[in-house]
């Protein structure tokens, strides 16, 4: 009996498309093709191979920045950071945001609403989403969302695990 509603929902999940690659099965992501034009501050790019990144980055990090993984919501300590100062690419240093573009957005996730340079980050369509990647290294940083506060509207959804906090210089 047992057996039988399972296979019946099992069925019923495989027929509405809910159950497969992507859904339930984590499917392989092809090799990141960085786009044509795409461009960073000072032309600066950091490439290494998969294993150099192995090397310099801890698992959660890799995991995220190389492997377009998500962090859980609510788990990152940057969340609480609300000193002046700057968010950087974990991976290269590449400046990302600074913290007074950084705003409360519910979501669990350290949230912005625009990059310190235009060409720090650069955007793709990820599904019904737009991921947000570092323009220097390439790292997946997270998404940006059109629910942000004004200037922009926007709400750059981000990893905390893809980024470090550097604490402005405080004058004597």
């Amino acid at each position: 009996m047992k057996s039988s509603i399972l296979f019946l929902v099992i069925a019923a999940l495989i027929a509405a498309g809910l159950w497969g690659y992507g859904t339930f099965i984590a499917k392989p992501r092809p090799p990141h093709q960085r786009p044509v034009g795409a461009t960073s501050p000072g032309d600066r790019r950091v490439v290494k191979s998969d294993a150099d990144w192995k090397k310099v980055l801890d698992r959660s990090a890799y995991n995220v920045l190389r492997n377009s993984d998500t962090e859980w919501a609510g788990s990152s300590p940057l969340n609480e950071e609300h000193r002046p100062g700057t968010f950087v690419c974990a991976a290269c240093r590449n400046p990302l945001f600074r913290s007074t573009a950084k705003f409360e957005s519910g979501t669990g996730w350290p949230s912005f609403y625009q990059p310190i340079l235009s060409n720090a980050i650069y955007t793709e369509a990820d599904g019904n989403r737009t991921e947000v990647r570092c323009s220097v290294c390439d790292g997946h940083l997270g998404h940006v969302f059109e629910d942000g506060p004004e200037p922009t509207g926007l709400r750059y959804c981000m990893n905390g695990v893809a980024m470090q906090f550097k604490p402005a210089a405080t004058q004597p």
